[in-house]
């Protein structure tokens, strides 16, 4: 388990990595083309490229933000059961979130396919949009995969103080 473990964390955080340049180029866009509009010479398709990057950001960060506890965590009822029971539920819940990001990757995979198929390209660029669609289907994927790395070390720890 403890190498797919690292594995599935390697992953995540090189997913990181390519949400965060993917941030910077948003930042490094943004800049540049507001001075370039100073001079009246804007940068062409700055919006469209900002919300290609934009869906990468988000869709990319997804894991490690996962694994870091970056999310919001409403406890206020499970705080109150016993430990068994919250240990269940937090297993549960992350096999839960697992499925779901199974389905959503699936989805979105399907959603690049038909975008791939049908030639949809942005209005101004015409950059083809289904990479997008792939790259955040696989971020799901990795997704489901954290949570079930989590799900896993949560059962373990379970057995291991019982």
């Amino acid at each position: 388990m403890t190498g797919f473990s690292n594995l599935v964390r390697l992953t995540a955080r090189l997913c990181y990595t390519l949400s965060g340049c993917a941030l910077a180029g948003i930042v490094l866009l943004t800049v540049t083309d507001v001075l370039l509009r100073m001079l009246k010479h804007p940068i062409v398709g700055t919006y469209e490229l900002v919300g290609l990057l934009s869906a990468v950001v988000i869709g990319m960060s997804i894991p490690q933000s996962t694994l870091d506890h970056g999310h919001v965590l409403m406890d206020f009822l499970t705080n109150r059961f016993n430990p068994g029971l919250k240990n269940f539920l937090e297993v549960f819940t992350r096999l839960l979130g697992m499925v779901l990001f199974l389905v959503i990757s699936w989805n979105l995979w399907c959603f690049g396919d038909d975008l791939r198929t049908a030639g949809e390209v942005s209005l101004t660029l015409q950059i083809p949009q289904f990479p997008v669609a792939y790259l955040i289907a696989v971020s799901a994927l990795i997704q489901s995969l954290v949570l079930l790395v989590l799900a896993l070390e949560k059962r373990k720890k379970r057995f291991s103080h019982e």
